[in-house]
This record gives structure tokens, C-alpha cells and sequence, in this order.
């Protein structure tokens, strides 16, 4: 792809941090360059997990989601590090802040990976000339590796950039699938999950070439509409626009946190659930939605997970009554066994001004007081326009709140804030 981009093909890129975490952690301090290194929270307790490593710790066996035990039994001289957000977060802000300098079609999809549409790009390099000078800008400006993929949509510009790590540039070209990708073993595709893998088994396909030649009535009956989509994508055909909002579209906020050791107190049980709910409040008040649905996570063992929900009447942001949609989905669905995790998570997420509250015999006193100054303020709006008088100011630190509890964090979609 030396030659310059066509008018009318789309040239996408997905750019893919290399071992970000580990990585950023070797910026801040250059002694830890060449070492095995690895990331990982709750360093003192059991439930110690590899959040990421570097390439040389790899090399020893270590792998992202392996028990830090285990994974200092294969590298004893592996140097582990906490997990710094911040630090990873002005990372992840500046790389961004880079891959705009070339287009404004920059679409993140975590802290450490985005898709950029450079098809309209009008200056002077081709595609992979802006790819090499993206890599080496963000290893020389920022000390951070990647790899990127290009291709003319986002499905393959995916694939492509997982298949030279670290510092690698793949073009995968569409009329190029039936050598590269196809023979490739259709656990490894984007998008297929184990479960999938699994289920793909039982109609005879293993490979990505056998589920772009599938059948389609054999895959809807055994994945529904994702498995024709799945075909698609294993054609190389996606029609998704980069779409630089998109960071901004989530569907649920939540957190979750390991208990140190097995537990059936329930007492510290609605404890612990009493920190999720501080956590995933002051994360929905950060964003400004409301929650339609609490769901809550009970993990007993390695292998027994247990997930319920409750529809609620009205939509809620507010500790407490997350708390209680939450204690009231224990106290129906736990067994009595000892308990190993808990999570919380608020979905059906609906931004503040687009909820409507729905009345109801419980609600209705406490909205009747509050009525005359409702209308004051819409009536302000009416006149001098909307956001002339906000219900509250927004406290920075209201934010992290929730920051004392030691809960583990999900950064996807959430991470710019």
C-alpha cells in the first residue's frame, strides 16, 4: 500500500498499544526497560491477577489473567507493579491527542486501541507511510510500542494489527482473505469468543474460511442474527463507519470486586455491595445518566457465577437506592454458600435530560413538593434558554468518590472522562 489512497476505498486503521500498562509503567522509569514486567492488582492478596506483562516477562510464560502466583512460579524475577489509572490515562489522552494530528476520524474503543479513517487524509504520505510515522512518533515522542493494522474496514484493520506484535504494520487487503485469513482457526477471529468457538464446533466449522462459507440457515439457528453478521465479517464485509462519538455510547457502568477470602457474612457481604453502589454512583453522576436496571454478580467459585437483574420503576443514580436494588436481588438469589465475588452494574443507561420519571403512589408526595421549583427552573429555560441554572454544580472529586474501595475498574468507553 505504497501508493496514494483511491477515491472511493476506505483506508482504516486500527492502532493496538503494545503491553500498555507494562509499557507506560517502562516510560515513567527507563530501569524497568528489558525486564520482565508485569501489572497487577491487590498485590498482597490471593486474588492477585496479571492485568498485563511485557513481552519478556511473556517469554517466561506469564499471560494476561493468570494468578500472580503462578505467574511468579514461572518468572521469579518478575518485577509487579500496581496499577497507576492516572498515569495510564494521560497515556491513553496524549496517543489519541497524536492520532488526531492526522484526522479528525478517530474513533477510540479502549484505553489502549482506537480506529482511525484516513481516507480523507490530503497530505503528502500514503497509508502506510502515515502508519510508520505514527509508530515511530509514538515510541520516540511518547516511549509507548503498537502495532496497527490497515485495511479498508474496521474487522480487518482489527485482525490485521494482531498479527505482528509488538511494533508491527499489517495491510490486509479483501481480495488477500482466502490466504490469510481464512486458514486461520476461527477462535482467533474478532468477534468469536470460546462459547462461540464452541458452538461453531458442533456445525463442523473451525476455521474462519469455513464460517465465511457456512450455512446460513444452520448459523442463525445456532447463533441468531450475530451468526450472520459473523459470516459477513469473515468476508471481509463491514459497513461500520469510524465514528469518533462513539466513546461516548455505553450501555451499563459497573464494578466488581473479589472478596479476600470466601464469605457467607452477609454482613460483609452488604458491605461490600455498599462500596460497589458508592462507585458506580459516582460514576453515573460523572457521565449524567440515570439506570433502568441493577444487575448484581455472585461468584462462588472459579467456575459458578450467578448474575440476576432487577427492571426498575423509576430510573436512579443515587447510592443508596442502587444499594438497594442490589441487597434486595441478594437476598432473593443467594444461596447461602460462601461467597467469592461480587459485582454491581447499572444498565439500560439513560442520559439525565432524555429520562422521564414515572410517578407512582410512592413517588408522588415527594415530587409534589418539589413541583413549584421544577417549573421555576423551566420556566428560566423557556426564557433565557436550557443549562441557564444547572440543579447542583459538579464537584471534581465527586468522581472518585467511590475510589477508597478497592474495586476492580472496567476503563472501556469510560477511561477519558
Amino acid at each position: 500500500m505504497n501508493e496514494k489512497i483511491t477515491k472511493g476505498h476506505r483506508v482504516i486503521f486500527h492502532v493496538d498499544m503494545n503491553s500498555f500498562y507494562a509499557s507506560v509503567e517502562m516510560a515513567y522509569d527507563p530501569l524497568l526497560k528489558g525486564k520482565p514486567v508485569a501489572i497487577a492488582g491487590n498485590v498482597e492478596e490471593r486474588k492477585g491477577i496479571i492485568v498485563t506483562c511485557s513481552y519478556e516477562a511473556r517469554a517466561f510464560g506469564v499471560k494476561t489473567t493468570m494468578p500472580l502466583w503462578e505467574a511468579r512460579q514461572k518468572c521469579p524475577q518478575l518485577i509487579v507493579r500496581k496499577p497507576n489509572f492516572d498515569r495510564y490515562r494521560k497515556s491513553s489522552q496524549a496517543m489519541f491527542d497524536l492520532l488526531r494530528e492526522y484526522t479528525d476520524q478517530v474513533e477510540p474503543v479502549s484505553i489502549d486501541e482506537g480506529y482511525m479513517d484516513v481516507t480523507d487524509y490530503a497530505g503528502p504520505l500514503t497509508p502506510l507511510q502515515i502508519a510508520e510515522e505514527i509508530q515511530l512518533r509514538l515510541q520516540k515522542e511518547l516511549l509507548l510500542p503498537c502495532s496497527i493494522g490497515i485495511a479498508p474496514n474496521k474487522f480487518l484493520a482489527k485482525m490485521a494489527s494482531d498479527m505482528k506484535k509488538p511494533m508491527g504494520i499489517t495491510i490486509l487487503r479483501k481480495r488477500e482473505i482466502d490466504k490469510i485469513l481464512w486458514p486461520m482457526n476461527v477462535g482467533e477471529m474478532h468477534g468469536v469468543g470460546a462459547k462461540t468457538a464452541e458452538k461453531l464446533k458442533t456445525i463442523s466449522i473451525t476455521t474462519i474460511g469455513e464460517l465465511a462459507k457456512g450455512n446460513d440457515y444452520q448459523l442463525k439457528h445456532l447463533l441468531g442474527i450475530n451468526g450472520e453478521r459473523l459470516k459477513k465479517r469473515a468476508n471481509g464485509v463491514d459497513t461500520r463507519p469510524v465514528d469518533p462519538d462513539s466513546v461516548s455510547e455505553f450501555k451499563s457502568i459497573g464494578n466488581s470486586t473479589t472478596l479476600p477470602k470466601d464469605s457467607e457474612d452477609e454482613r460483609l457481604l452488604e458491605k461490600t455491595i455498599e462500596k460497589l453502589s458508592s462507585s458506580v454512583s459516582a460514576r453515573m453522576k460523572r457521565k449524567s445518566v440515570l439506570s433502568h436496571n441493577i444487575q448484581l454478580m455472585i461468584r462462588y467459585g472459579i467456575h459458578h457465577t450467578v448474575t440476576r437483574s432487577r427492571k426498575l420503576p423509576n430510573p436512579i443514580e443515587g447510592e443508596s437506592a442502587i444499594k438497594a436494588a442490589a441487597m434486595f436481588l441478594l437476598r432473593k438469589h443467594w444461596d447461602g454458600e460462601p461467597v467469592r465475588l461480587l459485582g454491581v452494574t447499572a444498565q439500560e443507561l439513560v442520559e439525565k435530560d432524555d429520562s422521564v420519571k414515572q410517578l407512582d403512589l410512592f413517588t408522588f408526595q415527594e415530587d409534589a413538593k418539589k413541583e413549584p421549583l421544577h417549573k421555576t427552573l423551566q420556566d428560566l429555560e423557556d426564557k433565557f434558554g436550557k443549562g441557564i441554572i444547572k440543579r447542583g454544580i459538579k464537584n471534581k472529586n465527586t468522581a472518585d468518590a467511590g475510589s477508597k474501595a478497592k474495586i476492580t475498574t472496567s476503563f472501556q468507553k469510560d477511561f477519558l472522562e
